[in-house]
């Protein structure tokens, strides 16, 4: 039977073929999804165990084949394996897995990381594949007709919506009793906080994730740092685009509008730059720091020293700060080991310069494209952001260098000093890594440390703070206003006035959301002196994460001040005002002019 012929016999079988292959894939996948979650979270019986195991490859050889069925319906079969080679090498890699296990009695999965001294093996590959079922989930969800046409959101509102899914999932996860090593399991509050430290990539924390976390639980937190440092819709549109046949034009509007390309057309092909330069920073960098880890830092096995490689390079680059060491980089085995430092500070400022600028100057076809018109400048937002984010990374190493020198730097040599001083600087404004005791800074540290952190990192980064474009803007504007000039200008360019009332717009929500949350804190936890509840608020907003060591002893109350702190530092308070206000109504008309004395 030739092709044409066979596409003539399921001609008329396909649409009900699809109908019940694409319920089928729902359905199994939230099933998958919630017998790994029991497995994983909750069962501890080796035999209940094996049995959940048994189901869920049942599940996933149903995948399988419902895979090649599609294959089978799909007319043009070549141009279908093109379009969907991601899902179909997954598929390859299950049922090689299936057959050499239950054909041939020889596990591959389970051999193969047991050979690199990874005694987890069978845990890693049931949460790849509970991965894979969940972003199943989202382009489901995204290609369903109720969610485009039923779900009228504006993008700034499904973003917000967004965090708190993640946020919310995060929670559920953590409080499973296998995800700790506390007999009690996790307070629902703790949770949230933890969740929510890492979706909006913190760093604080009230528990030890090193010591408090099981290994799976660690692995939800690495995700959820992940997921909350490129947002949970980068990588559902992501996937959409890369399994299925692409996505609808609301959509592409809605990443436009996130990720602030210059087009629709720029979009599609940044969305794809954006997570493989990611995911290739992060495996350069976790490379680096599995090669650079100090003498003294010991682990139980190869695999282990896998893993905390890639989590910290993971946190340094998604600007989360979260270390699984007690006392992060300051903890004696890792205290001394500068070129990890080094390389996990240039992760930092990676992920803090903001994803346009890493694709105009350090993605292969900008670079390629430099090389070839060397005359061509960068694009004026990666001007402002490389040289702002220089410059206060310069600020913040020569304040601290002084202000530190004869106090926590004391035991140091001058090199050590610099380089810890760079680091501090670097850490600061965005991630939170510490390499020196914050709670042992002087009062004029803290001070400096709160300027650098309300900065914070530049737009479109995994980094909080009001960004370092606002800053210029503000600086620009009060130079304008004291030299008496008309326009806002900067490298013979005109800066448009609503750019500088935007500007003022977020200074202003950020400086009275902080003081607010301070004032309240000072109620809720007078027991803390005022400079460290300041330094932990604009930490908490900032999403940087340093502590001065108080945060696990917060109240519920401080706890859900700092929670709702790190959300909005997070998404963002213009993003946040502009999807809670309403329309405006619109106005032809200009009142008179009226003169207002201010200052």
């Amino acid at each position: 039977m030739n092709t044409e012929t066979l596409n003539r016999v399921l001609y008329g079988s396909k649409l009900i073929a699809y109908t019940l292959m694409r319920r089928t894939t729902y359905t199994l996948s939230v099933l998958a999804v919630g017998l790994l979650i029991y497995a994983h979270g909750v069962v501890e019986s080796p035999v209940r165990l094996q049995m959940l195991y048994y189901a869920i490859d049942g599940i996933l050889a149903v995948f399988v084949i419902i895979y090649l069925l599609r294959i089978l319906y799909a007319f043009e079969r070549s141009k279908f394996l093109r379009r969907t080679w991601f899902e179909g090498f997954l598929m390859f890699v299950i049922l090689i897995n299936q057959v050499c296990t239950y054909m041939l009695g020889f596990p591959v999965i389970y051999n193969i990381f047991e050979g690199i001294g990874i005694p987890l093996s069978v845990e890693i590959y049931r949460v790849s594949i509970s991965l894979y079922m969940l972003v199943l989930l989202l382009v489901e969800l995204l290609e369903t007709k109720v969610h485009h046409k039923a779900v009228q959101l504006k993008p700034s509102v499904t973003f917000l919506l967004s965090f708190i899914f993640l946020v919310l999932v995060g929670t559920g996860l953590l409080m499973l009793p296998k995800m700790t090593n506390a007999p009690e399991g996790m307070r629902f509050i703790d949770a949230l906080f933890m969740a929510t430290s890492a979706s909006c990539v913190t760093g604080l924390a009230v528990v030890d994730p090193g010591t408090y976390f099981t290994f799976a639980g660690q692995v939800i937190l690495l995700m959820l740092i992940q997921m909350g440092g490129l947002g949970i819709l980068t990588f559902a549109t992501f996937f959409a685009s890369l399994m299925r046949q692409g996505v609808g034009v609301k959509q592409h509007v809605a990443m436009h509008e996130l990720l602030e390309s210059e087009s629709l057309y720029s979009t599609k092909g940044l969305l794809r730059k954006l997570i493989f330069l990611t995911f290739s920073i992060e495996a350069i960098g976790a490379v680096i720091v599995f090669a650079t880890w100090g003498p003294s830092a010991e682990f139980q096995n190869l695999g282990s020293k896998i893993f905390y490689s890639i989590f910290h390079a993971v946190s340094a680059f998604c600007n989360a700060g979260f270390s699984l060491y007690p006392e992060g980089l300051y903890t004696e085995p890792v205290r001394f080991a500068y070129v990890m430092h080094l390389t996990i500070a240039m992760l930092i400022i990676l992920g803090g310069i903001g994803f346009p600028t890493i694709l105009d100057v350090l993605s292969p076809a900008s670079m390629r494209e430099r090389l070839n018109t060397p005359w061509k400048n960068w694009k004026m937002l990666s001007r402002i952001t490389i040289y702002t984010s220089a410059a206060l990374i310069f600020l913040g190493t020569v304040g601290f260098f002084l202000l530190e020198y004869y106090n926590t730097l004391s035991e140091l040599n001058f090199a050590e000093a610099v380089v810890t001083s760079f680091f501090q600087s670097v850490t600061t404004r965005t991630a939170g890594f510490n390499s020196v005791d914050i709670s042992a800074l002087n009062v004029p540290t803290l001070l400096m440390f709160i300027f650098l952190m309300f900065i914070g990192a530049s737009p479109g980064s995994t980094g909080g703070g009001i960004k370092t474009t606002t800053f210029v803007v503000i600086l620009i504007s009060v130079l304008a206003t004291i030299r008496n000039k008309r326009n806002l200008e900067i490298g013979h360019r005109t800066i448009p006035h609503y750019i500088s009332y935007k500007a003022f717009t977020i200074f202003t929500f950020a400086a009275v959301l902080n003081i607010l949350f301070i004032f309240v804190l000072s109620i809720t936890d007078a027991q803390y002196d005022i400079m460290r509840l300041a330094f932990e608020q604009v930490s908490a907003f900032a999403t940087v994460g340093l502590s001065t060591g108080i945060t696990a002893g917060f109240s519920d109350a401080g706890k859900i001040v700092l929670i709702l702190s790190m959300y909005i530092g997070r998404v963002g308070t213009l993003t946040l005002a502009l999807a809670l206000s309403t329309r405006a109504t619109s106005t032809n008309h200009r009142y008179p002019d009226t003169h207002l004395a201010v200052g």
